[in-house]
């Protein structure tokens, strides 16, 4: 009779683990099938934006033109940088520009976006349709969104931007002392960064860009002639004296404007003239 009610028992447990069995089964496929479901429903509601980038290449030196790439914002980070550095890593490679320090120190990622100068780490993604991005305006493109600043680091180089001196320093070896009040005459100068986006956003800096210095050059000329320490103000006041080289500014003050650290050169052109005058 034992032997009876074993062979019976044997048979219902196979029956409920066959059981369970399809019932797990049945939680996967349903499972799987939600998923299927869902996954549309995820792909329906991407943020999807459209970039049109100016592409120009020394090695096809043909005419430049827009080209258009499609990212999704979900996906990215929320700087125009972040955008671009997504294209060049997922869609297309050979898409050029300039970029180190991402936290608005280096400049180097300066360009024209949806028709303003910016820096491309601190912008960020515009809101709606399409976003148009571009080299910095009136300068050499080398490729795509990279410009030639030679000229530009030549006229910062021609205000001789550093500290000259005619006498010794109080304590030989030692630094020059400068009271906070001097000292506070350096704030809004010394913050520039020579990102460019003053100057190429300049209409005087268009037309003459060879004999004009230039919202950034000028801004650092002052710098200096503002420095209590330095000893060659009269000096650096007689070399930019000129028609072009000082004189080209019109006080438009696009330059205060398209300054990514909020600057205002075009005030501070103001005080050279000024002290031209007092002279």
């Amino acid at each position: 009779m034992a032997t009876g009610i074993l062979k019976r028992a044997i048979p219902m447990s196979r029956v409920a683990t066959s059981s369970a069995a399809r019932l797990l089964l049945a939680r996967h496929h349903a499972s799987e099938t939600q998923a299927q479901q869902v996954e549309p429903k995820a792909k329906s509601t991407a943020n999807l934006k459209t970039f049109s980038i100016y592409r120009w290449t020394p090695d096809n030196p043909s005419k430049p033109e827009l080209q258009d790439y499609q990212i999704d914002l979900k996906e990215c980070g929320p700087m125009v940088l972040d955008a671009l550095i997504k294209i060049k890593n997922e869609i297309d490679p050979s898409l050029t520009f300039r970029r180190s320090c991402r936290e608005g120190i280096c400049g180097s990622c300066a360009m024209n976006i949806d028709g303003c100068n910016g820096l491309a780490c601190l912008t960020k993604i515009p809101d709606g349709g399409a976003s148009t991005i571009t080299p910095l305006p009136h300068m050499f493109v080398i490729k795509d969104l990279v410009v030639d600043m030679t000229n530009f680091y030549n006229q910062y180089k021609s205000i001789e931007p550093w500290l000259k001196r005619k006498t010794s320093p109080p304590t030989p070896g030692k630094e020059i002392p400068q009271s906070k009040k001097d000292r506070a005459k350096l704030d809004g100068m010394y913050e520039c960064i020579l990102c460019a986006c003053c100057s190429t956003s300049c209409p005087s800096y268009w037309w003459n860009p060879e004999s004009y210095l230039g919202p950034a050059a000028l801004l650092h000329a002052n710098r200096w002639i503002m420095d209590s320490r330095d000893e060659f103000t009269k000096e650096r006041l007689d070399a930019i004296n000129d028609e072009f080289k000082l004189y080209r500014c019109h006080t438009i003050l696009n330059c205060a404007r398209a300054c990514p650290k909020g600057l205002n050169p075009g005030k501070k052109i103001i005080n050279i003239k000024q002290l031209q005058l007092a002279k």
